[in-house]
């Protein structure tokens, strides 16, 4: 049947073309690619055929209708070509993205949807040779799940012809068992090395392959049963008196381990078995009963969790633990990672228990490496590989190639590199016999040290713009090694030099590590050497340096050496003092000026306030502007939410009442008539006069538990209440809606909503920033600030989240939709938010969350300098900066402590102009300079200029 196929296939390549003749070596180039994917396609179909029911040609997508249509269409393209003119540019497109991905993989071997992407299209045009290299390419860097292995050994099954072949076909087995436990493959394995049975030692391997898959997954508890009676068929289909013996044990075993539908299999084997059950054989059946009732709460939760399910998995290893049979521990740790093999903590914990329990070479090696192979970017990872390594002895050489690796799989942070550095540097100082002056591996220790710096400076500086290691740790191991180990100290002493020079000579420690290191294995002179530069460069803790010196003098230095010492100390500490006296006069003086303009703006209150009283006593109303004014300056009735918790919605006092409308002024300053002003505005008046009436409501604290807090609100909200409980509502009962307004009726933008329950009121925190009339809504827990001064609520993580990107230099005009159809070419997004300020603006910021770090490392790569509408963004990992606390003016003006002068800003901050409107002849130098830290005092003024009357000041305007 295949050689019809075959010479029907060549028969249509040698048919004439009836149509037009196509014009061009590309149209010739596309009509034998077509004619060479038909002949193979139906080349394959036949080859299928044969095979028989050990091929799903419906998992393959190759059928006997399908093979039919695709020759039909042959014949109909070659005889007209023009009328299949899209299937041709249709396949061009593919060529052309398969051009890309293979040059994109040439730049990023570590594209994971790269490689499936490339896969997927070269199997879909038919390149067999390309897939299976696009394959192996793929499984060298990353293990491959389910579904692609199965995938690759239905296409190499379907294509194995000989002995040979099947060859091909075990050895991929082989790999794909290696990757994950999965008893789906391992079923496969069975069933098609079944299929070779009639080859030499066709039997052997059979039971060989069955054996491994109940070793591997024979105490699965939901999948393992299908390995079980599979391998019984098999030994049941064989009809030999000696084989019975072989089922009978298949049975013993099965029965005697926790699986699910136990009770069909042990009634299966009653009626199978001819002879009574033994007695021994029905109690492990009744003890494995017992334990399958202990497991069953543990699987129901896996059952029932979605995908992937990492908390019920923690829990059944947890349980698991405890009991400690390391088959069922390792089983676990499997299935939990085939759902989760991108969560680095979970292979750390697997191959720390195969590391400290069960230190079998093979198994433990092999998890470390499918560890960083599923996980490159995380350095412990790969550090733990390499100690796995050395501790089972394997080869210098492939420690190395695989240290290799690790230094280009994409750390994301400068320190990871400083990680793996230190790691291999220690093993390779382990390699080395000290006892000898020199050896090969000495000599390897000192080149990867020197290798190791100069990565560090060239490769990591210039991608992180940060050293990663700015307290020179390697080198200081480099030094230690060089004087305790090599009896090196001139070699130690310039790798200090090198470490003082880097900006460390400021720090009392690192020239106390110096000076003990010089302590122990170098001599007095350069002992007393490092101490003195110390007390001339140590800016953090110069007393404690100058007692060190002090105090090394003091045992074994002469009186001169004495005196030397004391009078370095006392000039440098007398130095310093003056230092920190200046400063604190510096800060005092600030702080007295800042003191001295709060009091202005008190009296400036104060005459405003007396200024508008005595204008209410003769009948007219503060106009908009002064309204405005009084709550630019911080008027007391514009308190902040902090101090609003003592007694709201409070009334003016009696006799302070607004004036009503006929006596707001018109526009000549006389009385306007109240017919003269529209409707709404009397009814907003009306309003306004019914809130005032509103009696007084303190707030009840032991009622913060079932109470949120919500501001951000729009001031014109009319009927905040009305608008807000159908809102909150959706969340659970509400009691009461309390907006806040002030002495005037108008609505201050925030409210307090009390609910039933506090579990109401916690679900109504997921309300926060919410829109309400194009605002974001805030919604906070009612905490009593007064009693907790330093609460604060922040929805995000402050820390470093490596699977979270954040994205600077939007466009204001991007909206949500757009940066996530960008952000999803690179990965899965699972959220992404865009900053806003307090009115709901964007800001030009985002913040994208990838599924996990793999696919934010990638994203960065990607992303970093793209340009979004013209503008240029900038894209990192998500680190934000701490918060520094604000510093208390008890602890600025605390005498005797270290004061950093700040700057001086304008009554409102920064906004207003630091300019001098003074004539440079009229200023005078200030009287509190502060000098330079190091260098002399400025020079004294000459001459003071001396004060000028307006004739001496014009006379100066006239000499022009």
């Amino acid at each position: 049947m295949a050689t019809a196929a075959a010479a029907s296939a060549s028969e249509v390549e040698a048919e004439p073309k009836a149509g037009p003749k196509a014009e061009g070596e590309e149209v010739e180039a596309k009509e034998a690619r077509t004619r060479r994917k038909v002949l193979s396609r139906a080349v394959a179909t036949a080859t299928y055929k044969t095979v028989g029911p050990e091929w799903d040609q419906q998992e393959e997508g190759v059928s006997e209708s399908d093979g039919d249509e695709e020759y039909a269409m042959a014949s109909s393209a070659e005889s007209s070509p023009g009328e299949y003119e899209w299937e041709y540019d249709e396949e061009e497109k593919n060529q052309l993205e398969i051009e890309r991905l293979e040059e994109q993989l040439s730049i990023n071997v570590y594209d994971y949807n790269c490689h499936v992407d490339l896969i997927r299209l070269l199997r879909l045009e038919g390149e067999l040779t390309k897939v299976r290299m696009a394959r192996q390419k793929m499984s060298e860097i990353f293990p491959l799940t389910e579904e692609l292995w199965l995938e690759w050994l239905h296409d190499e099954i379907s294509m194995a012809l000989d002995g040979l072949d099947r060859e091909h076909v075990y050895d991929l087995f082989e790999k794909a068992v290696k990757d994950y436990i999965c008893p789906n493959i391992w079923l496969e394995y069975g069933q098609y090395s079944v299929g070779g049975i009639g080859q030499k030692g066709g039997l052997e391997k059979v039971r060989s392959v069955f054996e491994r898959a109940l070793s591997s997954v024979g105490l699965h508890m939901t999948k393992g049963l299908a390995i079980w009676e599979a391998y019984r068929e098999f030994e049941s289909a064989i009809v030999e008196a000696a084989r019975l013996e072989k089922v009978h044990s298949l049975f013993r075993r099965q029965l005697a381990i926790p699986l699910y539908d136990m009770e069909a299999t042990f009634a299966e084997y009653e009626e199978w078995s001819e002879d009574p059950i033994p007695e021994s054989v029905i109690q492990n059946y009744n003890k494995a009963l017992q334990q399958l009732e202990k497991y069953k709460p543990y699987e129901e939760a896996l059952l029932q969790a979605e995908a992937p399910r990492l908390a019920e998995y923690q829990a059944y290893i947890d349980f698991e633990m405890k009991i400690g049979d390391p088959a069922r521990i390792q089983l676990i740790f499997e299935r939990a990672l085939v759902e989760n093999c991108l969560v680095p903590d979970l292979w750390i914990r697997y191959s720390q228990y195969l590391d400290r329990q069960l230190k079998v070479k093979d198994l433990v090696l092999s998890v470390h490496s499918r560890a960083v192979r599923n996980c490159p970017w995380t350095v412990a990872l790969w550090s733990r590989y390499l100690l796995a390594m050395e501790r089972h002895g394997v080869d210098h050489r492939v420690i190395s190639v695989t240290f290799e690796k690790a230094l280009s799989a994409g750390f994301i942070q400068a320190t990871d590199y400083v990680e793996i550095w230190q790691a291999y540097l220690d093993y390779l100082r382990r390699r080395v016999d000290f006892k000898q002056d020199s050896s090969k591996e000495l000599e390897e220790l000192r080149s990867a040290f020197a290798r190791a710096l100069e990565y560090l400076k060239q490769e990591v500086e210039e991608r992180f713009s940060e050293s990663g290691d700015p307290s020179c740790l390697i080198m200081q191991n480099w030094a230690r090694i060089e004087a305790r180990l090599c009896n090196n100290m001139q070699k130690a002493r310039e790798l200090w030099d090198s470490i003082m020079t880097k900006g460390n000579a400021k720090y009392a420690n690192m020239w106390l590590e110096y000076y003990n290191l010089e302590r122990a294995h170098g001599d007095t002179q350069h002992c007393r050497k490092a101490l003195h530069r110390a007390v001339q460069c140590t800016s953090d803790y110069p007393e404690h340096v100058c007692e060190v010196l002090l105090t090394m003098e003091r045992t074994e230095g002469t009186l001169e050496d004495w005196d030397i010492a004391v009078q370095k100390t006392e000039t440098r500490l007398a130095r310093v003092n003056e230092q920190r006296i200046k400063a604190a006069e510096k800060e005092a003086a600030l702080a007295q000026q800042e003191e001295e303009k709060v009091e202005q703006r008190k009296r400036a209150r104060a005459e405003k306030k007396a200024l508008k009283k005595k204008k209410k006593t003769r009948g007219s109303d503060k106009s908009k502007a002064d309204e405005d004014d009084e709550k630019e300056w911080g008027d007391d009735e514009e308190e902040q939410p902090s101090k609003r918790r003592r007694v709201e919605n409070s009334v003016p006092p009696a006799g302070e009442a607004e004036p009503g409308p006929e006596a707001r002024p018109g526009l000549c300053g006389g009385s306007a008539p109240a017919a003269a002003e529209p409707p709404s505005e009397q009814q907003e008046q009306r309003a306004a006069a019914r809130r005032r009436d509103v009696p007084r409501v303190p707030h009840d604290s032991s009622k913060d538990g079932v109470t949120v807090f919500v501001s951000n609100l729009p001031y014109g909200l009319q009927e905040p209440a009305a608008t807000l409980r159908p809102l909150f509502e959706a969340c659970g009962d509400v009691v009461e809606v309390r907006p806040i307004f002030s002495n005037r009726g108008d609505f201050r933008g925030y409210c307090y909503v009390e609910f039933k329950e506090e579990a109401v009121a916690l679900r109504a925190l997921e309300l926060d920033r919410q829109t309400v009339e194009g605002r974001p809504m805030f919604v906070s827990p009612c905490v009593d600030k007064s009693k907790n001064p330093d609460f604060k609520v922040f929805r995000y993580s402050t820390a470093l989240e490596k699977h979270k990107l954040f994205v600077s230099g939007l466009p204001f005009s991007c909206t949500k939709e757009e940066l996530e159809e960008i952000c999803k070419a690179h990965g899965t997004v699972k959220d992404i938010r865009l900053v806003t300020n307090r009115a709901g603006k964007p800001k030009g910021l985002a913040y994208v969350e990838y599924e996990n770090e793999s696919q934010a490392s990638q994203a960065v790569l990607k992303m970093d300098g793209m340009t979004i509408k013209e503008n240029v963004i900038k894209v990192a990992i998500s680190n934000p900066p701490q918060r520094k606390a604000p510093e208390k003016p008890e602890a600025r003006k605390a005498p005797g402590s270290a004061m950093v002068p700040r700057q001086i800003y304008g009554a409102r901050g920064k906004g207003r102009t630091q300019l001098s409107l003074l004539p440079r002849a009229l200023q005078r130098p200030s009287a509190t300079a502060a000098q330079a830290e190091n260098g002399p005092a400025p020079p004294p003024a000459a001459t003071e200029v001396p004060k000028m009357s307006n004739a001496d000041f014009a006379k100066l305007l006239l000499r022009k």
